[in-house]
């Protein structure tokens, strides 16, 4: 039947059938299991004969084109004639030697025949994948499954054999169909498998092993993993609850075996505990088999595989959130990680231990997964999270990937909806508000979400309540608590904590930004700015009902600030009348003293007489309500408005406002002048008008204050002897009242060139030129009176504002910019002043995005400040420079960025964390190149060395160098400098790290030993060692993982493509070309630093055997054409590791106390031992004898033992000297060594050490 064309042997096999069905035939005689082979032959055989392609469908699979004609040249059997050609297009032959096969397998028995029955079962699960394209339409390919199934059903029946035995061999034919994708094939293998489960008890035996098979047989690649989970949860959902457990059993077991098998449980326990039926026994009371589930779902969490770690987790947190749902299930779920019954889960390998470690993962997608789970977590315990975590959280809001930001973001956010406490509320103001600034459009808008209804709903439906309040109700009901507390029980859930929290120099500019862009799309809602009001004057109302007087209270902190915000886009929302009352309360009651911090209130007392008004508070009050009252001046009646400008008129022109004041009255004028105009000329030329007034006044008020001092000064030149006390007590009351006057004067002064820059500064000018240069010995104008003395020393306040008030001068006029930006950067160098140096570099900033060109010549200056003493300068200046770095205003070329990496080791936390950011996430996409271009100057650079022929010339004066350098061998300036080039390694992508071991050894190696680099030279010595320690560090070596593990970020494991193998065979090549090219440096370097007798030697070998290390297959071929250099290479070191091993026991030895005798007993052991491991090992370091030259021997015998390891892994095969030929010492034992003994000894010797690489460590 096998013999013929497919088609004639698919017809002898239905006559063979139609034999065996014929009345009164010999079954017994027809059927041999020959003939029946035979027939399962045919039938595959015309299965496969359409599945096949044929030569068309080749030709358009494996070549673009080819014409038909040489298609059929070469197959002259593909024509009508074709024995396979009819049948091909008439799947009904095989159907209807199907049905016969279903009605022969009654009347035959092959429980005699086990081959023959295997045979059967393995073509019948076959026809469903090789008959897919004999079919025609999808009815004929059903109606052949149906058949298939009733065959398959057939073998089952007793006649043919042990039941249990043959659906063994049915389901382990069936595996590769349950295991296919997504198909009919595979859905008929599962539903044929799955029913199953009604069978008979030997069948369900078989059923109920069926999910262990496919569990070792589930691929490992991400998609067919989780289509075999689903296969496996199909079958174990139809098998007994007893078979069930003991899957689950197995599934906790399989968690401990390979990676591949770790990975499919994780994502198995998942499926059972979510698929079966009350896993933890709170319904039944059975047991409990989800703990064991959620046990090894957690070990998995801390797995060495980091994509089984991130899985886990992940699974985990869906876990959660699944068993979140029921309270009893919770109550179990809380209980199993420590966190019921009083636990806070904090223990040694708690949860909260596990979750601060997988936080801080190097992974990406473990990072990720963790927040999930913290995330899930948080709304099972309700908030109660340790704050390790909390401020992990926090820091993943800064994550370079987006997807790790957002799941920060939902976490915090999470957190902060269920958990009001304190330190919730910071972090999450802290991290993320600021994510506003994002640049991912979506991160954007979901802080624009989460702000709006966790800050601002929030405060509108807690402030909603107090609309009604009364405060004859509130004393029956508080009486007898203090203020705080009535407050905080009128706003719970922490309204008044984050208002105040809100003004926090670090939060407040965010929640500006969020407040315009919410403003802007319309969706800041009127409520909040009537709950604002309704926390004033609740605010006013307890105070009052307490009897306290009204000029020492102020709004609860935040509440008039946020107002001012919001009131911008919500004007007519506002009540005038709470504005007035507000205003006039403010602007009646004055208060005294100094302004000691900013948004900073006192407690309020019970008693009045301890009661004090902080100035500050109440300053910020009036500034914020002025800006309300800019902000819906638009909305204000005329005669009110005309009434308040000629109220903040007078005021501006006593001059006795804080600086913080005046800004916000100037503004609220500027704007009012507008309201009051019918036209915008009329408006500027009523802004002119008060503005040269104002200007006036001022100028007068500076000019006296000049001429007093320089009177002051001059009179007290002819008195030596000491002036009387009192007489001299009044004089300085008098000069501080008319320095803080004068102060706000020329402050004022500034502030009128922002709100007018068109305005005539001409008077002005000379006055400011004269305040500036007074503490020089320039020109003074002839015109005006010079101070005697330096008003640097005698007002040092008036000296700092005269120099703000020129800025802002030259901001708004380019000429007079030109005449004093020098004046600005030699004041910059010399001042000793930190807050006069850091006011001039915020408007160096300025002036160079005004005016680019003529401060691009001081940029290197201005760079100088990154090492200023003061930390707040230092690191002004790097935000400053970084930003105008980013914006393109300033370019990465010259000393720049190499001045910047000091920044990376800089004595201040906060800088070096900026530093951090910027080169790790900012520079690494915005300019990808420039670590890789600049590394081997930076070397140069910050060890000052002058001594290389081509890195003579040098940026700046040798004092400047010197300063921006890390000069030094010791341990510190080394550790320093080893920090900074590993963090520019990390930016680099493989190529470029590949080029940077190049430039590395042409530059600094090839150079040395060319004799371009004076290596006696201690800058030379230095950036040579240097080079070493760069081309040893493992940041620089690349691993064959390397890119595995990358990719493993984005995603949490997969099949590795066809790409990432050529481009990893690649890598390889270059490498090894690289390191041909390397070795014959290192030889000529080596041999130059003997003939000098240098210290570096030591550091060469050492990173010449790393290399080694890490190139060992390759050594053989760079070597091959000089086996003599190969040798001397290996005996150098021998040599180096046997003076290596000799200092470290004898260190040990050193340091260990001597004990009684000279010799122990155990000496010949602990030799034995040693022999065959490396020397250092803490195991053995508790049993180093005390004599010195023991240890010498100890570490030879080390040293020989592994150089013979790598001389055996190098010669690959190369024979060494039989141990006879050899002159083995023999060592004496103290208790009599027997000679088996001393073979183990030679065993020892033997033994084959392992060369692996550092990164293993």
């Amino acid at each position: 039947m096998d013999s013929c064309p497919p088609h004639h042997s698919l017809v002898a096999s239905d006559v063979f059938l139609s034999l065996l069905l014929s009345p009164n035939a010999p079954v017994f005689t027809l059927f041999t299991p020959i003939s029946f082979l035979s027939f399962l032959r045919s039938l595959r055989r015309a299965c496969k004969a359409r599945s096949q392609p044929g030569p068309a469908q080749d030709s358009s699979q494996n070549r673009k084109r080819r014409r038909p004609g040489r298609a059929r040249a070469r197959h002259p059997q593909n024509d009508d004639d074709s024995p396979d050609a009819g049948s091909r297009n008439d799947p009904r032959a095989i159907v209807r030697v199907l049905e016969k096969l279903v009605q022969v397998m009654g009347s035959i028995h092959l429980d005699r025949f086990l081959e023959t029955l295997k045979s059967l079962i393995q073509t019948v699960a076959e026809i469903p994948v090789t008959a897919l394209d004999t079919c025609g339409n999808a009815a004929q390919y059903s109606n052949l499954l149906n058949l298939c199934a009733k065959v398959l059903n057939e073998v089952l029946k007793p006649e043919h054999g042990e039941p249990s035995d043959t659906a063994a061999e049915v389901l382990k034919s069936l595996c590769s169909l349950v295991l296919m994708p997504k198909s009919q094939a595979r859905t008929f293998a599962l539903g044929f498998v799955t029913s199953l489960g009604r069978e008979c008890d030997g069948v369900r035996k078989a059923l109920a092993h069926f999910p262990r098979y496919l569990a070792r047989k589930a691929p490992e690649k991400a998609e067919p993993r989780a289509l075999a989970v689903d296969s496996i949860m199909e079958v174990v959902r139809v098998v007994d609850v007893e078979d069930q457990i003991a899957f689950v059993k197995f599934v906790v077991q399989m968690a401990q075996g390979k990676s591949n098998l770790r990975l499919l449980a994780v994502d198995l326990v998942l499926n059972l505990v979510t698929s079966l039926r009350d896993p933890l026994g709170v319904d039944s009371g059975s047991e409990a088999w989800g703990v064991w589930c959620l046990e090894a779902l957690v070990k998995r969490c801390s797995d060495v595989n980091a994509a089984i770690r991130a899985r886990a987790l992940s699974n985990l947190a869906q876990l959660v959130g699944f068993l979140s749902r029921d309270d009893r299930t919770s109550v179990v779920l809380k209980e199993f990680m420590g966190f019921g019954k009083g636990g806070d889960g904090d223990g040694e390998g708690g949860m909260n231990d596990m979750l601060r470690r997988r936080c801080m993962d190097d992974k990406a997608a473990v990072r990720k997964s963790a927040l999930l789970l913290v995330t899930n977590l948080t709304a099972l315990l309700g908030g109660a999270i340790d704050e390790v975590v909390l401020k992990t959280m926090g820091m993943a809001c800064s994550d370079p990937l987006i997807s790790m930001r957002k799941a920060a973001i939902t976490a915090l956010s999470e957190a902060f909806r269920t958990f009001s406490a304190e330190t919730v509320i910071t972090e999450w103001l802290h991290s993320v508000p600021r994510l506003i600034t994002d640049n991912e459009s979506s991160i954007q808008e979901e802080c624009e979400n989460m702000f709006q209804e966790l800050v601002l709903d929030r405060i509108s439906r807690a402030a909603s309540a107090t609309s009604s309040y009364s405060v004859s109700s509130s004393n029956r009901k508080m009486k007898g608590k203090g203020i705080d507390n009535e407050m905080e029980m009128l706003f719970p859930n922490g309204i008044l904590y984050f208002l105040r929290e809100i003004c926090n120099g670090e939060v407040s500019p965010w929640v500006k930004k969020i407040c315009t862009k919410l403003g802007k799309k319309k969706r800041l809602n009127h409520k909040i700015v009537t709950a604002l009001q309704n926390i004033i004057r609740a605010s006013e109302s307890i105070w009052l009902s307490h009897s306290m007087p009204i000029e020492k209270w102020t709004a609860p902190p935040g509440a008039w600030f946020l107002l001012s915000e919001v009131s911008t886009f919500l004007s007519k929302a506002v009540d005038w009348e709470f504005l007035h009352h507000h205003w006039q309360l403010l602007d009646k009651h004055e208060v005294e003293g100094e302004f000691k911090s900013p948004f900073v209130q006192r407690n309020a007392c019970a008693e009045e007489e301890s009661i004090e008004c902080n100035p500050v508070a109440w300053a910020s009050d009036r500034v914020f309500l002025l800006q309300t009252i800019s902000n819906v001046s638009v909305e204000l009646p005329s005669e009110p408005a005309a009434d308040l400008a000629h109220n903040l008129l007078k005021r501006v022109e006593e001059f006795n406002m804080h600086s913080t004041e005046v800004d916000a009255h100037l503004k609220a004028l500027k704007t009012l002048c507008k309201r009051k105009a019918s036209n915008l000329k009329e408006a500027e030329a009523l802004v002119l008008k008060w503005v040269h007034q104002v200007l006036s006044r001022a100028s007068e008020i500076i000019e006296k204050f000049i001429s007093e001092n320089s009177e002051q000064n001059t009179q007290g030149s002819f008195f030596t002897p000491p002036r009387s006390g009192t007489r001299k007590g009044s004089k300085s009351v008098a000069m501080s009242k008319s320095l803080s006057k004068a102060v706000t004067a020329i402050y004022t002064v500034g502030s009128l060139v922002i709100v007018s820059p068109s305005a005539d500064m001409s008077n002005v000018v000379p006055l400011l030129h004269t305040i500036i240069t007074s503490g020089s010995s320039g020109l003074k104008l002839n015109k005006l009176p010079g101070p005697a003395t330096s008003l640097q020393q005698e007002a040092p306040s008036f000296y700092i504002q005269g120099w703000l008030a020129m800025g802002k001068l030259c901001l708004a006029d380019g000429k007079l910019a030109k005449n004093y930006i020098p004046l600005f950067v030699q004041e910059l160098e010399k001042s000793e002043s930190a807050a006069l140096r850091n006011n001039i570099v915020v408007m160096m900033a300025d002036f160079c995005v005004r005016y680019t060109a003529l401060v691009d010549c001081y940029i290197t200056k201005i760079t100088r400040c990154l090492l200023d003493p003061c930390e707040l300068v230092r690191r002004q200046t790097f935000i400053l420079l970084s930003r105008l770095l980013q914006r393109d205003y300033v370019k990465w070329r010259g000393v720049l960025f190499l001045r910047f990496l000091l920044s990376l080791v800089d004595e201040s936390e906060k800088i070096r964390q900026l530093a951090d950011f910027l080169f790790g996430n900012i520079l690494k996409v915005k300019s990808p190149l420039l670590a890789y271009n600049s590394f081997v100057e930076a070397v140069f650079v910050l060890n000052d060395c002058r001594a290389h022929n081509g890195h003579r010339e040098s940026h700046g004066s040798g004092m400047e160098s010197q300063l921006f350098s890390i000069r030094g061998t010791d341990e510190k300036s080394r550790s320093k400098r080893m920090h900074i080039y590993v963090s520019l390694l990390k930016q680099m992508a493989p190529e470029h790290l590949l080029a940077t071991f190049a430039k590395l050894c042409a530059e600094i190696l090839a150079a040395a030993s060319d004799g371009m680099l004076n290596i006696e030279d201690a800058t030379g010595h230095s950036v040579l060692q240097d080079a070493f320690q760069i081309l040893g560090c493992k940041e620089l070596r690349i691993p064959s993982t390397r890119a595995s593990s990358e990719s493993a970020d984005v995603e949490e494991e997969g099949g590795e493509s066809g790409s990432a193998a050529r481009g990893r065979a690649i890598t390889q090549a270059v490498k090894k070309g690289l390191i041909q090219n390397t070795v014959p440096i290192f030889i000529e370097l080596k041999r130059l630093l003997e003939t000098k007798n240098s210290p570096l030697i030591g550091s060469l070998m050492e990173c010449l055997r790393i290399i080694l290390k890490d190139y060992k297959n390759e050594i053989d071929d760079i070597l091959v054409a000089d086996k003599q250099l190969q040798k001397e290479l290996i005996y150098d070191i021998q040599k180096y590791e046997a003076a290596k091993a000799k200092a470290t026991v004898a260190e040990a030895v050193g340091t260990k106390p001597k004990s009684g005798s000279n010799q122990s007993p155990d000496v010949s052991k602990n030799l034995t031992k040693t022999q065959g491991q490396t020397v250092g090992q803490s195991k053995y370091s508790k049993e180093l004898p005390s004599d010195s030259r023991v240890a010498s021997a100890m570490a030879d015998a080390a040293a020989a033992a592994t150089a013979r390891s790598v001389l055996r892994e190098i010669n690959k095969g190369t024979g060494t000297p039989p141990l006879r030929s050899l002159s083995v010492p023999k060592v004496k034992s103290c208790t009599g060594m027997h000679n088996s003994k001393c073979m183990d000894v030679i065993q020892s010797l033997r033994k084959k050490q392992s060369f692996d690489s550092d990164e293993e460590n």
